[in-house]
């Protein structure tokens, strides 16, 4: 497993700056036990599940964490590389690049996930530790739901509530609409065009979540509808084209519609025979791209009467994406770094 983003500074940046990147997290291995470890921390998470704890521990750890750390392991076994866990290789080596990109601004650049390793608890820790008393925080999710931007930024308050000096903090709630982000989303589309031909659909299929929490007034299925037309925009195409759709659907209650694998299914009755698929709610990509969309969703196209689906892959460690997060970390660390030069002057 690689060793965790760096989070030394060189000689010449300013020691008490630091920008947290977050992500989700994931099993430490593609087994039953690592990832029944995994999912045990992030299904007791009450912002991701949200049912009475009295009602839903019982279920969890008496039905739910019995069985499906076998299925997903083998899940994880497909995707799983030499260097481990793609979600973890491919979220260090993005922080890897922001980290070079950001050292002539005097920026120190850590990565945590909020489930799984390197703990953000350890992280933030580490970080006070060697003397950060100004604190940037930036979860890895471009649109804002309570499920992964409220729970990332949550471990982070946790962690401060035990520490006596907290530092100066600020965090970044979304990036959904951001003209570099979309800009990015739009150039590795063309790309992937210029290189693989253009499908007759386009799917932008995002994580779900239950219907019931949006309407509790969680922002995201506003906020990647948004990002669908934003894209539509630069990419000059119509809704006919560019569809939005839903993904990772579990449990008996409503989720967000329409669901990837109806819409994915009804693109082959339609005799759409080669469509293509981005998950633009993923900054790199994971299990829900790679084994969800890449290889079940290409099975269930298939299976459906389709010819061909490819997948376009997130914007992992592209230099498009360390500039969209560079754009997002300068103009949310303004006045930090210009006070330091007043200070000095």
């Amino acid at each position: 497993m690689p060793n965790a983003a760096p989070d030394q500074p060189s000689q010449s940046t300013r020691k008490d700056i630091a920008v947290l990147l977050l992500n989700l997290g994931t099993p430490a291995a593609p087994t039953p036990r690592a990832v029944r470890r995994y999912l045990a921390q992030f299904l007791s998470d009450a912002r991701v599940i949200d049912t009475p704890r009295w009602l839903w521990l019982p279920l969890l750890y008496g039905v739910i964490l019995r069985l499906r750390p076998r299925r997903s392991a083998r899940a994880y076994a497909k995707i799983w590389t030499v260097q481990g866990s793609p979600l973890l290789v491919n979220s260090q080596a993005l922080a890897e690049k922001l980290a070079s990109a950001c050292a002539g601004d005097g920026l120190r650049v850590a990565l945590g996930m909020r489930y799984g390793e390197p703990a953000t608890a350890a992280v933030v820790e580490r970080l006070l530790a060697d003397g950060v008393r100004r604190l940037l925080v930036l979860p890895l999710y471009p649109q804002y739901s309570a499920t992964s931007t409220g729970a990332a930024i949550d471990a982070v308050f946790a962690t401060l509530q035990r520490q006596r000096w907290i530092p100066e903090l600020r965090s970044i709630g979304d990036y959904h609409a951001a003209s570099e982000y979309i800009c990015a989303l739009g150039d590795s589309v063309e790309k992937y065009w210029q290189a693989h031909g253009r499908g007759a659909r386009l799917l932008l299929s995002f994580h779900g979540i239950p219907e019931r929490y949006v309407t509790a007034g969680d922002p995201y299925r506003e906020q990647c509808l948004t990002t669908a037309r934003l894209l539509r925009e630069r990419l000059k195409v119509d809704e006919t084209f560019l569809i939005t759709s839903f993904q990772s659907r579990v449990g008996l209650e409503r989720w967000l519609t329409p669901c990837t694998d109806e819409i994915l299914a009804q693109f082959a009755a339609d005799g759409a025979d080669h469509v293509q698929v981005l998950c633009p709610g993923f900054a790199v990509d994971c299990l829900e791209t790679l084994e969800e969309i890449a290889i079940r969703g290409r099975e269930q196209f298939l299976a459906a009467g389709g010819k061909r689906l490819d997948y376009i892959p997130a914007l992992n460690a592209t230099d498009a994406h360390v500039q969209l997060l560079r754009a997002l970390i300068e103009r949310h660390t303004r006045g930090w770094l210009e006070s330091d030069i007043h200070a000095g002057a």
